[in-house]
């Protein structure tokens, strides 16, 4: 694992857009093609503006996989993941990814959602996951405590209080009763899995999650605490993100 510290937010997320967008040409270099895991929330923002700013990328030749999505909600509520990546990547590129699989959280059964999914994903090596790390250190939506055992691609997760407030202050949300309680979530396993991780984590309210994913000990209620043990691993953060850091 390594750690890049840049001034400014935008700063790391163009840095953070730029070290993937070698990773994925390096792919497309290798194989002719590039899988892709992307994530949403805030502080995707300045990260995806910058990815798809780069004429440089073929998308046509990148499949692209969602990392979580609320159990209940339509495509159409401005809190949905598959709403945010629609706007804020797929309708910003000029050429089409050659496919995107999309995590649908509208069927009443979320576990027929992860099955579907799980039979893609199974049969796929990701190359580059543009990942987050959450207020309580969750990544993706696996929450404390983490399983970090599952060897299942896609599982249906249960949200705690901590990463449901984070989604309120964030604006997605009116109040707490509107925020899910449950959703379909990349496992940790899974998201481990990837050949490489870029890891895009700002602002001031991540700075707590940084310290103890960087600095602490791997353990289960520290989820993105896991990603020590990854061998390719970039985490990109602000100044004020990293501010509790020792180093």
């Amino acid at each position: 694992m390594n750690v890049c510290v840049s001034g400014t937010k935008d700063l790391c997320g163009r840095l953070a857009a730029e070290h993937g967008a070698v990773l994925i040409q390096d792919a497309i270099q290798t194989r002719g093609e590039c899988n892709v895991i992307l994530a949403t929330g805030a502080s995707q923002f300045e990260m995806l503006s910058h990815l798809v700013s780069l004429k440089s990328l073929d998308w046509s030749k990148v499949t692209c996989f969602h990392l979580d999505e609320y159990i209940g909600l339509t495509d159409d509520h401005p809190a949905s993941f598959v709403k945010y990546l629609k706007e804020r990547f797929v309708n910003k590129i000029d050429i089409p990814v050659k496919h995107f699989h999309y995590v649908q959280g509208t069927p009443a059964d979320g576990a027929t959602e992860c099955s579907r999914l799980n039979k893609i994903l199974n049969k796929t090596e990701i190359d580059v996951a543009f990942i987050g790390i959450g207020e309580n250190s969750h990544i993706a939506f696996n929450d404390p405590p983490a399983d970090f055992e599952t060897v299942e691609p896609y599982i249906v997760v249960n949200l705690d209080e901590a990463c449901r407030k984070q989604q309120l202050g964030e604006g997605w949300f009116k109040s707490l009763d509107e925020v899910p309680q449950q959703a379909i979530s990349m496992s940790v396993q899974q998201i481990m899995k990837s050949k490489a991780l870029v890891v895009t984590v700002p602002d001031k309210r991540k700075a707590a999650a940084v310290q103890t994913s960087i600095e602490g000990p791997l353990q289960p209620s520290v989820p993105a605490s896991i990603l020590q043990r990854h061998n390719n691993c970039v985490i990109f953060l602000d100044k004020e993100s990293a501010s509790l850091l020792s180093k």
